[in-house]
């Protein structure tokens, strides 16, 4: 069986998975990165050392899931979007260790990026039509982009001006004595309290802010104003009222018609409910669609089936 090695190595998860270059899922393995008690994330260099501990046993694992498979490809997400600017240290760990398993094996490397990586992961199973236009809301520690997909180009619109979703999420969370990432935690304890809107929402053109969003709540888990429960619950509210007015201004501005969540905080059901919700609520003319909680989270599928159709296109006399 021919297969193409996906890996990926963002900033707190290292994942590598296989695909067959038919685009079936032949395994996947991935590690979160280890943070300490207390603290709010890794620095780049604790990241990048993790992530050279943990690849060859991530790896090793996908492999061994897969004994007959014959590796006929490899790619790699070697920067966080696709924009020529655009870096970040922890992921030469995985181009490294990916380049060289590709020259070993004499199979073409494909690089690409992490975004790309996560919608194409998002689109599995999400029911979105990629043959149309769609947006694609990131939403994650590290990133809150929205962007528009269309002739398999990303086009950025708007996202976060300050602080990511993740970040916000992530941050209460640690405050309350909860573990890094704390997105879980926070939304079991969310489920438990009500909202009442009580966070206002900031939104500008197609874009947002969230740091006055943690400022708030901070107030407010200080004095004990609010219940820890309902403060919880204040904060997903604000998210899914921030997201549907970003993704109603992008309709607006692009004429799409369906939309795909997609990163780590996407995959919160508590999330995507409240965000149901609203669409239903204020008749929201675009369809949401969400990936599977199991390819939200940073994972190299993604980044295994765009290597799988480049190596496709690449040998069948495809030309632009």
């Amino acid at each position: 069986m021919r297969a193409v090695l996906g890996v990926d190595t963002s900033c707190y998860t290292t994942s590598a998975a296989l695909v067959a270059l038919d685009g079936r899922l032949i395994a996947a393995h991935r590690r979160l990165l280890e943070v300490g008690e207390g603290e709010r994330g890794l620095q780049q260099s604790q990241g990048l050392f993790q992530h050279v501990r943990n690849l060859p046993q991530i790896i090793s694992r996908v492999m061994a899931d897969a004994p007959q498979a014959e590796i006929c490809a490899v790619c790699a997400s070697t920067r966080p979007r696709p924009a020529e600017e655009s870096y970040m240290p922890v992921f030469r760990a995985g181009e490294s260790q990916a380049r060289a398993a590709a020259a070993l094996l004499r199979a073409p490397f494909y690089p690409v990026s992490h975004q790309e990586g996560h919608i194409r992961a998002a689109l599995v199973d999400s029911g979105v039509d990629a043959a149309q236009p769609f947006l694609a809301l990131h939403l994650s520690g590290g990133t809150t982009e929205l962007l528009l997909c269309e002739n398999g180009s990303l086009t950025l619109l708007g996202g976060s001006l300050d602080l990511h979703a993740g970040q916000l999420v992530d941050r209460l969370g640690v405050r309350m004595g909860m573990t890094f990432p704390a997105g879980p935690e926070l939304e079991r304890l969310a489920m438990r309290g009500a909202a009442q809107g009580r966070i206002g929402v900031s939104i500008k053109g197609v874009s947002c802010n969230m740091a006055g969003a943690e400022n708030k709540a901070a107030r407010w888990l200080e004095s004990g104003e609010l219940t820890r429960e309902d403060v919880a619950c204040e904060v997903f509210d604000f998210l899914s009222r921030s997201i549907e007015r970003m993704i109603e201004a992008a309709c607006v501005q692009t004429h799409a018609k369906q939309a795909l969540l997609a990163g780590g905080v996407a995959s919160s059901a508590l999330l995507r409910q409240m965000l149901l919700h609203r669409a239903k609520s204020r008749r929201l003319d675009c369809r949401l669609h969400f990936a599977r909680p199991e390819l939200s989270g940073d994972n190299a599928v993604g980044v295994a089936l765009l290597g799988a159709q480049a190596y496709q296109k690449e040998n069948s006399g495809v030309t632009e």
